[in-house]
């Protein structure tokens, strides 16, 4: 990888690996859909604005919008709402290991879409990370119970996965047609909060603002870094590198996750924890690594 693949795998690592701890406090205070419909409208809002002062270019043919709005309701709509709606049944930990199946997906789909070949080191490297996610979280995974709720739970987060997948492919299709990142997300994010706060109309929830603090604070948060700045820096890396690559991110953001957890509450590392984070390493090696198998 060279240093700007660097720069941008790690900015989504380490921002989104903060996300889940920022997501807490916006549950409760409004409902979901109008949560995550304010945090994309908010981003797009800013991204505008930056492209705006920045000069870039803004003005797209009918086509273009189709294909950013199709971006937009698979990987800022409904993907958010299911997987913020899953975490209701399930533990953030199995959340976590469900979501890495995108993965897998991202594999298949560039396979499928873009006719790029399988590559077995890509593969291994999926398979150690998946695994490593599954004994980092093995409490939540040896705890858990094939009741409706639980089933339903993971029904919604390998959907997430499938719906973020799709709109992993619709990108990297968008930046094959030579539409600049950042005015397709923010136009993709605008399209995608549209359709969230239409959903949220549709079936009767209310439009609360939340003033507290803590609302306010981390609502910002998610907009700016972890939606805005978090999202360029992963579509641009899957532009340059692949989406089956650059989705091995989704299995080391929840270790960042894990990490913060234990600085702020104090979560206790257990043998299962440690090899689990080792296996995920070594599969990041391995799937970034340019040498073949």
């Amino acid at each position: 990888m060279s240093p700007r693949d660097v720069f941008l795998y790690s900015t989504s690592v380490l921002i989104w690996g903060t996300t889940w701890l920022a997501i807490t406090y916006q549950l409760g205070p409004a409902p979901v859909e109008v949560s995550v419909a304010y945090r994309f409208a908010l981003a797009a809002a800013l991204l505008l604005a930056y492209c705006f002062v920045r000069g870039y270019p803004l003005k797209f043919s009918a086509r273009d919008h189709r294909f950013m709005a199709l971006q937009g309701l698979f990987l800022f709509a409904v993907n958010y709402v299911l997987t913020y709606h899953a975490e209701r049944f399930i533990s953030s930990g199995l959340t976590a290991v469900g979501f890495t199946v995108i993965v897998f997906l991202n594999i298949l789909g560039t396979r499928v879409f873009f006719g790029n070949p399988i590559r077995l080191p890509v593969l291994m490297g999926a398979a150690l990370g998946a695994v490593g996610i599954g004994l980092v979280f093995w409490p939540d995974l040896a705890g858990f119970r094939a009741s409706p709720e639980g089933l339903l739970g993971l029904g919604l987060i390998v959907s997430a996965a499938a719906f973020s997948s799709i709109g992993n492919m619709l990108s990297a299709w968008n930046q094959k047609r030579r539409l600049p990142v950042v005015p397709s997300n923010a136009f993709g994010m605008a399209y995608g909060a549209l359709f969230v706060a239409g959903f949220a109309l549709f079936t009767g929830k209310d439009f609360p603002v939340p003033l507290s603090a803590s609302y306010l604070i981390s609502l910002l948060y998610l907009s700016l870094f972890g939606t805005a700045l978090a999202f360029g820096a992963y579509l641009s890396l899957l532009g340059r590198i692949g989406a089956d690559k650059a989705a091995y991110a989704s299995v080391l953001f929840p270790l960042v996750a894990l990490a913060l957890s234990t600085w702020v509450e104090g979560f206790v590392w257990h043998p299962s924890t440690v090899l689990g984070l080792c296996l995920s390493l070594v599969g990041n090696i391995i799937i970034l690594s340019k040498r073949r198998a």
